[in-house]
């Protein structure tokens, strides 16, 4: 029948919705002063532009068409029309406006080399010529067409299809007349024919789950009120300052009354407030990027740019970035560019082909986790991660990343037997292109904003995670001490009758301990699938485990490296972290679990307030054994320094006091105890030492002087000469 009515190949494509460039049909097309208008307008009796310019419909379709003299038309001419039910709807016709994004900007995109692509990529109100509307673009370069589909053009993909630039793949279409809220996906035609329903790779908002489409994110309206944090970050000398995180899930650190999730403005006014009493010095996120599986915590992201709306809009996440800086308070978040679910309407097979993540199941896979890898290799995909690293720094005021799952992301053969996988150029195991990601993003993050923490958790023996680019390191700021964590969390699951067996498990981490800045977690993961919670790992009765985790918490927080703690982990939650419910907040009531939070918020005071607990983190200079080797009594004792000041440590791994117990000091004088694990104030025994020690003239382990204490069971002294 179409071909009935003489339709050229071109119209057939666009009725049929898939011409791969359609603004060479639709809209005005000028030849001397002659112009043809061509509109595809379903549920239309009869329409006209402007006021008086009958367009007349092609025969047979919804193809309209006027055909005159250019004077008469204007630049944005509007198109007015008569719906079948009797409806004047008007309009202005998007493919009146000539194309909005520079060659530059897509060269540098095609580059991988553009920083911002999330300004030009994605959704943005937009005014051209005074006219409002919205500014779509997306990367489909396999794609034969790409529309814009919502609301207001009833998900039709035939109604807007987009213009796509020449080689770079990027599509494009400012849609007049529409705003932000607007809900919309992209409707790709692959070159198959089939149809796939897309959320916005660059969306800066999302539906609830369930619902899956993209919003149109408005323009923040949020007021900063930050500068002085801003300017102060930007001068830090990170290295030796104190860096005490609690890491949290915002979905269970606790729910309102109705079992509902609080709101990113709730846990503003909530959580704010805990964490500063407690003296952490961040609050580190677990991934808040948008997902759609509230159980996956986050890490099976679909919105790279897109704040999870299960809290609330970009900017009530916003107020709560900003009253955490207005309480010296920093903000990391977690993120996820080492893989990404394989649900339809995300990044998966974006324009029908492996377009984010290899074709190859052997490199683009993850067996493990049931997610897709990132094609590393295709500069447009990398610029997309730098992208998103760059807008939570820039748009969000994060204070820096932990980047999640390092390890899987740097050997091609992780968790992988032969034949599994692919060898890189070299015929080893090393993922190079993934090595020359991280190694340009940490440095141009580093160098844009100085003062960012870019946190890697690397569970290998991979050299110089944390060393800068140009010494041939991968440039990170910190790296995650998975060794330490095992080794002490195995140690401490021992019968203490047993520990002076595996006493090198105490002492064997200061081998490495400087090679990395590394930071000392107790994290999420282990605190979930059966691996109990930190309380439940102590062994003993009740006592010796609330004991046992005072000891363990007051040895991390004197041990070389920053700290972080899970949410819960700080009052001795005592089952495993529940992502479903909030944290079990009514222990506090009992007497030891209060303990165990007074405990921590002393630790995090005491440790940011004593240079020499922080200054030389990751410096030899800032260690010294007093004695490592008391197996027989599961004793060590420590020296941590500062260029002025020294502080001493000494720690007890077993239930029996020890009385009388001599450790060498390095001057003479009265030293005192400035924090003992075992005070009645935690819920411990209080073995009683004297108010000041006098250091007496006998040499011991090397040092001239010693001291004599009475060491409580299970329990950790940190003493200061007065």
């Amino acid at each position: 029948m179409i071909l009935e009515h003489g339709l050229s190949e071109d119209l057939i494509k666009i009725i049929e919705a898939r011409h791969h460039n359609p603004s060479e049909i639709l809209g005005p097309q000028r030849k001397k002063n002659i112009t043809t208008v061509t509109l595809f307008l379903p549920d239309t009796k009869k329409a006209w532009l402007d006021n008086d310019l009958i367009l007349k419909r092609i025969e047979g379709t919804d193809l309209f068409q006027w055909l005159g003299d250019s004077s008469l038309l204007s630049s944005h001419y509007s198109i007015n029309r008569i719906t079948h039910s009797g409806d004047a709807v008007s309009s202005f016709d998007p493919y009146s406006f000539p194309i909005q994004l520079s060659d530059f900007d897509l060269h540098l995109f095609s580059e991988g080399k553009h920083w911002h692509a999330y300004r030009i990529l994605g959704a943005h109100p937009h005014q051209v010529d005074g006219i409002d509307g919205v500014l779509f673009a997306t990367w489909a370069p396999s794609a034969q067409r790409v529309s814009v589909v919502g609301d207001f053009n009833q998900w039709d993909g035939r109604k807007h299809p987009m213009r796509v630039r020449s080689e770079s793949g990027v599509w494009e279409l400012f849609i007049p007349g529409i705003s932000a809220g607007e809900i919309y996906k992209f409707e790709i035609r692959s070159q198959d024919g089939t149809l796939h329903s897309k959320l916005d790779p660059y969306g800066q908002q999302a539906e609830l789950r369930p619902a899956t489409a993209s919003v149109v994110a408005k323009t923040s309206g949020h007021k900063w009120q930050d500068d002085g944090w801003m300017e102060r970050r930007q001068r830090a000398n990170w290295l030796n300052e104190p860096h005490s995180v609690y890491e949290v899930h915002m979905g269970s650190w606790r729910r309102n009354s109705e079992g509902g999730f609080l709101s990113y403005r709730e846990m503003a006014e909530q959580m704010v407030p805990y964490v500063k009493e407690l003296g952490f010095t961040h609050i580190e996120l677990l991934p808040i990027t948008e997902h759609p599986l509230d159980i996956s915590w986050g890490y099976q992201t679909t919105g790279y740019f897109s704040a999870t709306s299960r809290f609330g809009s970009p900017d009530d996440l916003r107020y709560f970035i900003d009253q955490c800086h207005q309480n010296n308070i920093g903000i990391i978040l977690d993120w996820v560019p080492g893989h990404f679910p394989k649900d339809s309407h995300g990044l998966a097979r974006f324009d029908g082909t492996a377009l984010y993540e290899h074709a190859d199941p052997r490199q683009g896979e993850h067996q493990d986790w049931g997610t897709y890898i990132f094609n590393y290799g295709r500069n447009e995909v990398t610029n997309f991660l730098l992208s998103s690293a760059f807008y939570w720094l820039e748009e969000f005021h994060i204070d820096g990343l932990r980047v999640d799952a390092v390890a899987s992301m740097l050997y091609l053969d992780y968790s992988r037997e032969d034949g599994q996988w692919v060898p890189n150029e070299h015929g080893g195991r090393e993922n190079l292109e993934v090595i020359e990601f991280f190694k340009h993003m940490n440095t141009v993050l580093h160098q844009e904003h100085p003062g960012c923490l870019i946190t890697a958790e690397e569970s290998t023996s991979y050299p110089m995670v944390s060393r800068p680019a140009y010494m041939g390191g991968l440039g990170f700021s910190m790296k995650w001490n998975m060794g330490w964590m095992h080794d002490i969390l195995e140690y401490m699951k021992e019968d203490p009758i047993h520990r002076r067996y595996n006493h090198d498990s105490l002492t064997f981490g200061l081998l490495y301990a400087f090679t990395e800045n590394f930071v000392l977690p107790f994290s999420h993961d282990e605190v979930v699938h059966g691996k109990k919670s930190m309380l439940n790992k102590m062994p003993g009765d009740e006592w010796q485990q609330f004991a046992n985790l005072r000891l363990l918490y007051t040895f991390m927080f004197t041990y070389p490296g920053k700290k972080l703690l899970f949410m819960g982990s700080e009052f001795a939650q005592g089952t495993e972290w529940n992502c479903e419910k909030a944290l079990d907040w009514y222990v506090l009531d009992f007497p030891l679990h209060n303990g165990m939070k007074t405990l921590v918020g002393d630790l995090n005071k005491l440790y940011t307030s004593e240079p020499a607990l922080y200054r030389h983190e990751f410096d030899p200079q800032g260690f010294e054994w007093l004695d490592c080797n008391d197996r027989e009594q599961s004793i060590i004792s420590y020296i941590r320094k500062s260029e002025q000041e020294y502080v001493i440590s000494i720690f007890n791994f077993t239930p029996v006091p020890r009385l009388n117990y001599r450790i060498g000091v390095p001057e003479a004088g009265q030293y005192r105890i400035i924090l003992n694990s075992d005070s009645h104030y935690y819920g411990g025994s209080n073995v009683e030492n004297s108010e000041t020690i006098e250091a007496e003239n006998s040499p011991w382990s090397d040092k001239p002087y010693s001291i004599i204490l009475n060491l409580p069971p299970l329990a950790g002294l940190v003493l200061q000469k007065i």
